[in-house]
């Protein structure tokens, strides 16, 4: 056997890398931070409550070994995003991984949702996530390498009533996240999705005891049930680590078989 076939026992090591997670202090960020954070990577969470954050981070220090930082920032302002890549710079002296998690949504029948809604969740999901992007390329360039891991939404390939703002957001980042894929490799900055489905996360507990939930969401799924928030770490991990190395543009279903169907 070659030793290019031999079994990479690190490929999920993330010692010694740099990573941002934007809506790291709560929901699937926090849980994609421990789970980066467990592989032994450094982070910075990004999020727009300073208190929240500097005690997300408090938390996962006390549990890894590894460098926790809370960054405040707006991601809808290009010179906020700007300011949290400088900040991880100074903080890591590189930017390995970059965790758009970031997001928000808004439901309702189209002619109830205002434009003022619209453009919100546009703001956030598709802005933000663009000038996140934006923010760390060139420290990515620079060092040679990167990991870009977006967070879609299964909303971003199939559709779903009275979701209109959220799943155009969500579809806008597909397509951004294979655009930059194309854009990024020559660089070997790998650029990839993952589309969690239904998660119980702060965003989906109005809902979570609707006939819309129980018909169309989590009665949706092969496994009947809500994800887990221990259930997108791997993905992240493995988005993020050297196993991914070939990964280009990919969309990573993480939704309990809702899109199987």
């Amino acid at each position: 056997m070659s030793k290019e076939t031999l079994p990479g026992i690190k490929q999920f090591d993330l010692s010694g890398k740099a990573a941002i997670i934007t809506g790291g202090s709560k929901g699937l960020g926090l849980a994609m931070a421990a789970g980066l954070a467990s592989a032994g990577a450094n982070v910075m969470l990004v999020n727009r409550n300073a208190e929240e954050g500097a005690q997300a981070a408090k938390e996962l220090s006390a549990a890894y070994k590894t460098k926790i930082l809370s960054f405040s920032a707006d991601i809808t302002q290009a010179d906020q995003t700007e300011a949290m890549a400088q900040a991880a710079m100074d903080a890591f002296g590189q930017i390995d991984i970059l965790i758009n998690s970031a997001g928000i949504n808004i439901r309702g029948p189209i002619d109830e949702v205002t434009p003022e809604d619209f453009n919100k969740v546009i703001a956030v999901n598709v802005n933000g996530t663009w000038l996140c992007c934006r923010a760390v390329t060139p420290y990515m360039k620079k060092n040679g390498s990167g990991r870009i891991i977006n967070l879609a939404s299964t909303l971003g390939l199939v559709g779903l009533a009275n979701r209109t703002p959220y799943t155009a957001s969500k579809g806008a980042v597909v397509q951004m996240t294979r655009g930059l894929a194309l854009e990024l490799a020559p660089f070997n900055i790998m650029v990839n999705a993952i589309c969690p489905g239904p998660f119980l996360t702060e965003m989906n507990v109005p809902i979570a005891g609707t006939e819309e939930a129980k018909n169309f969401i989590v009665g949706a799924t092969a496994l009947g049930r809500w994800g887990e928030l221990r259930e997108i770490q791997g993905a992240a991990i493995f988005l993020a680590s050297d196993a991914a190395s070939y990964m280009v543009g990919s969309m990573l279903t993480v939704d309990g078989g809702w899109t199987a169907k």
